[in-house]
């Protein structure tokens, strides 16, 4: 995942040369690709605007991902492979005291400890659809480059080095054999840029102008555990650094001076990606992209999406794939479904999206363990239901350790949303927005969008609610239960329709009710039945 400041400019120089070359060969041109899917999808924006939703898709709501890969193994949350190589960094000097130096001891040996050793993806993938998930996401590879899957591509993958495993094809098995959809996440692309700090060495210290291990070569393996294999096919750091070199994550849409990556480069992050596509067959890509890999500087990403979109009509007869991607401009929005990361819409959005979102960090952290930090039931449970509400999905990531399971902590969670959806699922699967949203104190409090997301953490109370709607049915979430006697006032539920039932789904119970140009006033029972948020069915002439 990305922490990042979004600054938006115009590119310059050979960059925006080489993009207006590429837009002009692009853009409507029709043109063929050898191993590229034919039909009616072209590598463009504008051919890529006849996508729709698949149904599948709107009815899940619900998905859950595994962000699992080589970071996870120090434990010690996200973007480790990156800083690390940050002197001073918390991450460096969390490097130092458990491994080494990093010109000793780099990420790619960190890879080669990471074992899997306990990973059970039938159990796990088990767990979450018993949890309610629709579909499952397994991260792919991440901005280490280090893919989860064999491919003849990328030597530096799961079956060679580490666990020795086809990852990506374990978690498939597993997804299918419970009746989920399944997807993959690839975050790669950004490899290029994220790794340079890599390139780096110590400013100061006893190690003070000895070079990292990024520039390494295959001849420097001769006698190490690495030999044969050459640093640079996972590192890709033989360029010059992106001027100037910023913390954080560098865009080539952005005017910040990032490096422009090779044709090579971009062409070998197309082969692989088709080859997931080609040989895993996913329902869903998710990509951790401002709208698509690579975009604008190479137009790999639109092969990818036409070819994906391709394929799936070809063997479905109708379209089946979803892919994501963020920072969507309004064109875009039509092409691909737009994933909102850590936040949410302040809307009912026009078209699907999706918000991602994690109990913890993105990559294990047992500070978060430690420190009892993670997001409660409660919180995803409330994020599920505003989010739904707005005509999204909620794709929620549950931190896997580095041995490949998860703790008692991130399990106890898992349980509670279970009972949760088991009991009032009804109001989410399959539904669809009603006329608003929402109503309640939380709406005078809303945190606007960020960059690609981070607007979430709202506190929601007693009198806030979330509408969904299915077979002529009105679901009222309430996100808390009256504190103040035992009679809530629905007021988006005027006199404009007639109501004739009003039922608590959690026991089945029909309520007592009276509607008036106020709203419409509900006398719930004196406890609570379950906990989180409770929904009332309402039937009649509302929807």
């Amino acid at each position: 995942m990305k922490r990042r400041s979004l600054i938006k400019g115009t590119l310059t120089g050979a960059a925006s040369l080489y993009l207006a070359k590429l837009q002009a060969q692009t853009i409507g041109s029709g043109l063929a690709y050898d191993g590229m899917a034919k039909g009616p999808f072209l590598p463009s924006w504008n051919s890529l605007e006849q996508y729709q939703v698949p149904d599948w898709f709107r009815d899940a709501k619900f998905g859950l991902w595994a962000h699992w890969g080589p970071q996870c193994q120090p434990e010690y949350g996200d973007w480790y492979a990156k800083g690390m190589y940050e002197e001073g960094s918390s991450a460096y000097k969390y490097h130092l005291k458990t491994y080494g130096h990093p010109s000793k001891f780099g990420f790619k040996d960190v890879i080669n400890e990471w074992k899997a050793d306990k990973w059970d993806p039938a159990e796990l993938v088990s767990l979450y659809k018993e949890a309610g998930a629709k579909y499952f996401v397994a991260l792919a590879n991440h901005h280490d480059n280090f893919d989860l899957y064999p491919n003849k591509y990328q030597k530096w993958n799961s079956t060679n080095i580490g666990p020795k495993k086809d990852l990506i094809k374990g978690w498939e098995k597993a997804a299918r054999d419970n009746g989920l959809r399944f997807g993959v996440s690839v975050h790669a692309a950004h490899t290029w840029t994220w790794y340079e700090p890599s390139q780096g060495a110590d400013k100061t210290g006893p190690m003070a102008g000895v070079h990292y291990d990024g520039n390494i070569q295959k001849a420097d393996g001769k006698g190490k555990w690495w030999e044969g294999y050459d640093p640079q096919e996972l590192y890709s750091q033989r360029h010059p650094l992106s001027a100037p070199y910023k913390d954080g994550l560098q865009q080539w849409d952005w005017k910040d001076g990032a490096s422009i990556p090779s044709k090579a480069y971009n062409e070998k992050f197309l082969k692989r990606t088709l080859a997931l596509l080609d040989n895993y067959d996913p329902d869903l890509v998710y990509f951790d992209d401002t709208a698509l890999p690579l975009w604008p500087v190479s137009d790999v990403g639109l092969k990818i999406a036409a070819h994906m979109y391709n394929n799936s009509l070809k063997k479905h007869g109708k379209m089946e794939a979803v892919i994501t991607g963020k920072i969507l401009d309004e064109q875009q929005r039509k092409c691909i479904v737009w994933d909102i990361e850590r936040g949410h819409s302040n809307r009912i959005e026009p078209l699907p999206w999706q918000t991602c979102t994690c109990i913890g960090n993105w990559h294990y952290d047992k500070r978060v363990y430690d420190g009892n930090k993670y997001k409660s039931a409660a919180t995803v449970v409330h994020m599920l239901a505003d989010v739904v509400s707005k005509n999204g999905n909620l794709l929620l990531s549950v931190p896997v350790k580095g041995n490949g399971t998860i703790d008692v902590k991130e399990r106890a969670i898992v349980q509670q949303i279970t009972a949760w959806t088991k009991q009032n699922g009804e109001a989410i699967y399959g539904t669809r927005p009603w006329k608003v949203f929402g109503e309640g104190p939380a709406m005078e409090n809303v945190k606007p969008l960020k960059e690609q997301g981070y607007n979430e953490g709202t506190v929601y109370k007693a009198g806030d609610i979330r509408f969904t709607t299915k077979n002529n049915a009105l679901y009222a979430i309430l996100l808390g239960w009256p504190q103040d006697g035992n009679q809530i006032n629905i007021k988006s539920v005027g006199a404009g329709g007639k109501v004739e039932r009003v039922t608590l789904i959690a026991n089945g119970s029909s309520l007592k009710f009276e509607q008036s140009g106020q709203g419409l006033k509900v006398q719930l029972p004196a406890e609570a039945p379950g906990t989180m948020a409770y929904v009332l069915k309402i039937e009649g002439a509302v929807v």
